[in-house]
């Protein structure tokens, strides 16, 4: 049996636990009720979830700047966020490369990278550092609002690095919105088949629940090719993740504000890396797979609000409109590079 000394262990560490959880509550239910009622309107109305948590969260930025919901409400904005990207991986399967065929494989990694090269490029025109450069192509090439946030969070932190992130999710957010409308259009003018449809809508919007909208507004069968090619996109994460921080880290002897120097690799991504590894080798059932795609859906919607909660409506304006044209400039150099490649190849044809 136990012995006393066990017993005064045991209620000593669940006495730390306890006063280290009850002052971060205040923050984190107020973030996860603003999490639920952006979902349950999503999903009676159809706006936008991300969104939606965020302008919530921006609208009652007063309860995250002092009082008790505080430390909630920055442990949801960075700890809770990385779980959810983490969380990720579990989407990541080997029947998603056999699926799509190397030339859509191609496609998609190329897309990326000369997305992300395009807007390191041109950011200079617009009067940017590479960390907004990098931040809002990133966003565009890969997964939206998701990408912005775990790309937020290995570069160095500066007095605008909240409002880059905030501008970028509303930004790729919206701009998304707008191209689950025009992109099923544009697809039919251009004399798509409904294959290859899926696969430009997959590769060129920005965030998985347009995809989805999109694709499926066409015929099933766009709507399940966009959607393994959107999954495809989010494949990238990952390694872009990590070569960004590996140079970040090489570049610069304090990156971080509170001078450390960021790991080798992100702890987060590592996560991603080892649940994609094991649900790729067959070791996580179905069931583990839908529950941790649905945390990682609510873990980042709950961070979402977090950092909306943190904002300042006037520090999103302050970006300006070169942000804008940036952002703008990013997401018609994916859709012109996927929409020639798609027209003169013809992967109508690939297995």
């Amino acid at each position: 049996m136990p012995n006393s000394e066990d017993n005064m262990e045991k209620a000593a560490y669940h006495s730390a636990l306890f006063d280290r959880v009850t002052p971060l509550m205040p923050g984190l239910l107020i973030a996860g009720i603003i999490a639920l009622a952006s979902q349950f309107i999503a999903e009676h109305y159809g706006a936008p979830a991300m969104l939606l948590a965020l302008l919530f969260g921006i609208s009652l930025n007063f309860l995250g700047r002092e009082g008790p919901g505080k430390a909630g409400i920055e442990f949801g904005s960075r700890p809770l966020l990385r779980l959810g990207v983490a969380l990720l991986g579990v989407r990541i399967s080997a029947d998603l490369l056999i699926l799509l065929g190397w030339q859509v494989v191609l496609l998609v990694v190329l897309g990326v990278i000369a997305t992300i090269t395009f807007g390191l490029v041109i950011s200079r025109f617009f009067g940017f550092s590479y960390r907004f450069a990098f931040l809002s192509s990133g966003a565009v090439a890969i997964c939206g609002a998701s990408a912005a946030m775990a790309i937020a969070a290995i570069l160095p932190k500066d007095e605008r690095s909240e409002e880059h992130l905030i501008f970028t999710v509303v930004g790729v957010t919206l701009l998304s919105t707008l191209a689950m409308i025009v992109y099923p259009i544009l697809g039919a003018v251009l004399g798509f088949d409904d294959r290859v449809t899926g696969i430009f809508i997959g590769a060129t919007v920005h965030d998985v629940a347009q995809v989805v909208g999109a694709g499926f507004s066409v015929s099933e069968e766009t709507g399940n090719v966009a959607t393994l090619v959107k999954l495809l996109r989010v494949v990238m994460l990952a390694p872009i993740v990590v070569i960004a921080a590996l140079v970040i880290r090489s570049l610069s002897k304090t990156s971080e504000v509170d001078g450390k120097r960021p790991p080798l690799v992100p702890v987060f991504v590592l996560g991603f890396i080892v649940l994609a590894a094991l649900r790729t080798a067959g070791w996580v059932p179905e069931n583990v797979v839908e529950a941790a795609s649905q945390a990682s859906r609510w873990l980042l919607l709950t961070s979402i609000a977090s950092v909306g909660l943190k904002t300042m409506p006037k520090e999103v304006m302050n970006v300006g409109f070169p942000a804008v044209a940036l952002l703008v400039a990013e997401t018609a150099f994916l859709a012109v590079l996927v929409g020639i490649a798609l027209g003169v190849l013809d992967y109508s044809t690939v297995n």
